[in-house]
């Protein structure tokens, strides 16, 4: 099990939940479209934040930001140790840096200095597109043992300081590298893992890598919390998060669609009819799972695990429970039907 710090008030490591991250995308000097977009993350279910720190203007828009939204708030400086001193001093939850490019030892030692005196993690941020060159030479080229290595320079650093409240990250756009310098960096130390796979793409594909890698990553134990990357809107991010923790098995905060692949018995739009229930789904809290199935013949019979769903037939619908059917009603009222079994649940 993994060492265990606290970002803001969620517990990361130490058998705690995987949290779900995601970094915002607006001006971060523009405090009321930050604001309003992070507000918006929280709705989708993001329970850490994190956003871009390039210049002092951002770093001190960040005491405002902090003050109008409720989960925690992480910071990105790269370069100038100095954005993070600000950061901490407005009142920043973590701070992510890679200390190899903050400017030297004695600068490494100013942030984990304002770090510790407000008690707050620092994530080192590892990523395959910014290996230092002695160990691109040494590995020829980005590989996990490259990552992993470069993990530890930045460990040392902070160590030598007397900062031990750490979170790492080992990125890169390598579906397979990512998985082995996690699988690495879980067996040689117990540092919580900020685990996620970078610059992905777009959401067909940059969803399936994610998938793969954070999700075989979460079946293996490996994982504290997780950021999905997309080029897309971050609430995208979110859901895909949330969708990738429940298919992995490691949470079960919310529903769950289950849906059959169709096949020649099929008597209804089920593929429509999973996409409406899928969008409605989006706003139940219930840890349940929810059934759409093509048929009357089996239906019922295959998705009994569920705990509520539906079966099609010609112009009507089975509406079932655990396996047990509740009531045939019309095609057109079959998805508000089952909704409403939802509610009564």
């Amino acid at each position: 099990m993994t060492r265990q710090i606290r970002v803001g008030d969620v517990l990361v490591g130490g058998g705690a939940p995987v949290s779900i991250q995601s970094m915002c995308n607006t001006p971060t000097q523009d405090v009321e479209a930050t604001v309003a977009q992070i507000k918006r993350l929280e709705s989708a279910g993001c329970e850490i934040i994190r956003m871009a720190v390039p210049d002092m203007a951002a770093a001190q828009a960040v005491g405002e930001i902090r003050k109008n939204i409720s989960i925690p708030l992480v910071v990105d400086i790269h370069f100038d140790y100095k954005l993070a001193l600000e950061c901490v001093r407005q009142g920043c939850d973590a701070v992510r840096i890679n200390p190899g490019n903050i400017g030297g030892p004695e600068k490494v030692a100013a942030v984990a200095k304002a770090c510790k005196g407000k008690g707050l993690p620092i994530r080192i941020g590892v990523n395959g597109g910014s290996l230092e060159k002695p160990l691109l030479a040494k590995y020829g080229g980005v590989t996990a043992e490259a990552l992993v290595e470069s993990a530890f320079g930045h460990i040392r650093l902070l160590e030598e300081c007397g900062f031990s409240d750490i979170c790492v990250s080992l990125k890169s756009s390598s579906v397979p590298i990512t998985m082995r310098a996690y699988e690495l960096m879980s067996r040689e130390s117990d540092f919580p893992l900020h685990i996620g796979v970078t610059e992905t793409g777009t959401p067909k594909m940059g969803i399936l890598k994610s998938a793969v890698g954070i999700g075989g990553l979460l079946a293996m134990g490996i994982g504290d919390t997780v950021r999905v990357s997309l080029s897309a809107d971050p609430v995208e991010e979110v859901y895909a998060a949330r969708d990738i923790l429940k298919a992995a098995g490691v949470r079960k905060d919310g529903p769950e669609l289950i849906s059959c692949p169709t096949c020649g018995r099929t008597r209804i739009d089920l593929i429509a009819l999973a996409h409406e229930v899928e969008e409605r789904l989006k706003t139940v809290d219930k840890p349940i799972t929810v059934a759409v199935m093509g048929c009357v013949v089996n239906g019922p019979g295959e998705a009994s695990a569920a705990d509520v769903g539906i079966a099609g037939g010609v112009g009507e619908g089975l509406l079932f429970k655990k396996g047990e059917i509740v009531k045939k009603v019309p095609q057109e009222v079959l998805v508000d039907e089952l909704f409403r079994l939802i509610e009564s649940l």
